[in-house]
C-alpha cells in the first residue's frame, strides 16, 4: 500500500489501493475478497467474531489480498457509528483487545496483519483529536504486536491521526471514499443525510479516478455493507487498472 513517511513531501500518487470493509455481516459475496486489494476485517467492536474474523482471513490470504485490522470503538448496537466517551487508556485497551483477537487468527494462519483502519466514529474522532489517535495507535501497535516502523495506519488524508502516525514512526496511506459523497468542504456528508452514499457503479468510478488524480489520496474504500457492494468494487476496480492507477493488484 503507498504511503507517506514523517520529512516526505507527498506527491499525486500515480496509483491507489482499493480497500473494502468487510468481516461485518453474515453471509458476506465472497468476490470482495477478490476484488479488494486490501480487506478490513471487522474485529469485534462494532461487528465480527472469531468465526467471521477466520472465514475473512482465509478468503484474504487465498485471494493474496492484505489484511487490515478494523476496530472501532465497543459499540455493537449502533455499528461504530456512534462517539463514545472513553478514558484513553480504556479505548487503547479495546483497541488492542480488538487488534490482538485479529492477530491471532492471522498468525495461525501464516498471513499476519500490520495495518490498521479505525471505523466509524473512532475513524472521525481519531482525525480530529490527538488523544484519541494516540489511543487507537497504541492500542494498534500492542493488539498486533509489531513495531511502529512496521505500522501503516489508514485514515483520513489530514488531521491528528496522520500526524500522529507519522511524528510516531509508522507510514500511513490517506484515504478517499468511492461510495460516499463529498462536501465542498472536502469532508463527507454526514450518513443521516440524504445522498450521502452513493450506489451507482459509474458514479462511484468516476469519483474514484478523479479522487487519485487530484492526488493526495493513497487508497480508495467501498464500503462491504454499502448495497450492490459486488458491483461498486468490480467498476472501481476495472476503471484504476484501465487507467493504470489500481496499487497492490496480484
Amino acid at each position: 500500500m503507498a504511503a507517506v513517511t514523517l520529512g516526505e513531501t507527498p506527491k499525486p500518487p500515480l496509483r491507489a489501493d482499493l480497500n473494502i470493509d468487510l468481516g461485518e455481516m453474515p453471509g458476506e459475496p465472497a468476490e470482495l475478497f477478490g476484488l479488494a486489494t486490501v480487506a478490513n476485517v471487522a474485529c469485534g467492536g462494532h461487528a465480527g467474531d472469531q468465526g467471521s474474523m477466520a472465514r475473512a482471513v482465509s478468503f484474504a490470504m487465498s485471494r493474496g489480498t492484505r489484511v487490515a485490522a478494523h476496530p472501532s470503538y465497543p459499540d455493537r448496537e449502533g455499528f461504530g457509528r456512534v462517539t463514545m466517551a472513553m478514558p484513553a487508556a480504556d479505548l487503547a485497551a479495546s483497541v488492542e483487545a480488538q487488534c490482538a483477537a485479529l492477530q491471532a487468527l492471522a498468525r495461525k494462519l501464516g498471513y499476519p496483519v500490520t495495518l490498521v483502519k479505525p471505523h466509524g466514529a473512532l475513524y472521525h474522532d481519531a482525525a480530529g483529536d490527538p488523544a484519541i489517535a494516540a489511543a487507537v495507535i497504541d492500542g494498534a501497535l500492542h493488539g498486533l504486536g509489531v513495531s511502529v516502523a512496521d505500522l501503516t495506519v489508514v485514515g483520513p488524508p489530514r488531521g491528528a491521526l496522520l500526524e500522529t502516525a507519522l511524528r510516531r514512526g509508522a507510514r500511513y496511506a490517506r484515504e478517499g471514499f468511492a461510495d460516499r459523497a463529498y462536501q465542498p468542504d472536502g469532508t463527507l456528508v454526514p450518513r443521516s443525510r440524504p445522498g450521502a452514499l452513493l450506489t451507482d457503479p459509474g458514479a462511484c468510478a468516476r469519483q474514484a479516478l478523479s479522487l487519485v488524480s487530484a492526488g493526495g489520496i493513497d487508497t480508495l474504500c467501498v464500503h462491504g455493507d454499502t448495497p450492490g457492494a459486488v458491483a461498486i468494487a468490480a467498476r472501481v476496480r476495472d476503471a484504476l487498472a484501465q487507467a493504470g492507477a489500481l496499487a497492490g493488484a496480484v
